[in-house]
């Protein structure tokens, strides 16, 4: 560090710093900049004194006021539960399918079923409900287990396939892959095909139809439009949850599909899940 001196320009002493020649000078900060800085350090250790501020090993310091911004949350919606308290007990009693979509519990039930579906539902549904590869559109009329409102209560409250819930919606196709011979895979597919599209190889569908009639009829029924008992879908209205071309059919024959849908009635509250379900019946595809 260069030794420091006093410039002879400005009599000021300099900091010994030294940039090509041009030495720093050490001016005293303004007054009114450190008196700014005083004032936000005295503020910081008051703030830091009275509200919640230090991370501890298990939690943080509480602060004298004994603020808690969750407490605040917490209070919100306390007072807000308070004021639908009476529209949420009448969720819970009314039967509905009495309950006209005109109704203003009906209204409620919507919005706030509405609200369940966005923060726990979309994800997999999509936020307008029209599903996705795998997951299905909620706003057609082609259910696996049925649309009326109580199979929708049902299916919300108990799920699909999970291991959670013992009354979940359970149904299992067999993987083919070791079951049936390729040509027979590949004749029970074009069969499938040849019932909702003109674009298929007859002498091919006609072989399939044999194969489906004793592989598969038992559980898709004899002419394939399924069985909600069993959750077998409907293979003739050309809605498929996982897609319809040869390929993907293929894979499903040999592989089966199994997908899981939680138990939401050990996640939501009883009022939460009859509202979701109202609101996904008021979709337009609900029975």
């Amino acid at each position: 560090m260069a030794e420091k001196k006093t410039d002879i320009e400005t009599g000021v002493e300099t900091t010994g710093h030294s940039w090509d020649g041009i030495e720093e000078l050490n001016n005293p900060l303004p007054r009114w900049w450190l008196w700014t800085l005083y004032a936000c350090i005295v503020w910081a250790i008051g703030y830091t004194i009275a509200y919640p501020a230090w991370p501890m090993i298990s939690g943080a310091t509480s602060g004298l006021l004994g603020y808690s911004t969750r407490a605040e949350v917490a209070k919100d919606i306390a007072a807000h539960n308070a004021l639908n308290s009476g529209l949420e007990s009448d969720l819970l009693a009314v039967d509905l399918n009495a309950l006209p979509p005109t109704d203003d519990l009906h209204r409620y039930a919507a919005a706030r079923g509405a609200s369940v579906f966005r923060a726990q539902c979309s994800q997999c549904h999509g936020a307008g409900a029209a599903g996705a590869k795998g997951y299905p559109n909620l706003l057609d009329d082609d259910w696996l287990w049925g649309g009326d409102i109580d199979n929708i209560v049902a299916t919300v409250t108990h799920g699909v396939r999970n291991e959670t819930d013992l009354d979940a919606r359970y149904s299992e196709m067999p993987a083919f892959d070791d079951i049936l011979e390729d040509d027979q895979i590949a004749g029970v597919v074009e069969y499938v095909i040849s019932l909702s599209s003109p674009n298929h190889d007859a002498a091919l569908a006609a072989q399939g139809a044999e194969i489906f009639a004793d592989n598969c009829s038992s559980c898709h029924g004899d002419t394939a439009l399924g069985d909600r008992d069993l959750g077998a879908p409907n293979l003739a209205d050309a809605i498929w949850l996982y897609g319809g071309d040869r390929a993907t059919l293929e894979h499903t024959v040999r592989n089966a599909r199994y997908g899981v849908m939680p138990a939401w009635g050990q996640r939501l509250s009883d009022a939460d899940v009859r509202a979701v379900s109202v609101y996904v019946h008021s979709l337009g595809g609900g029975e």
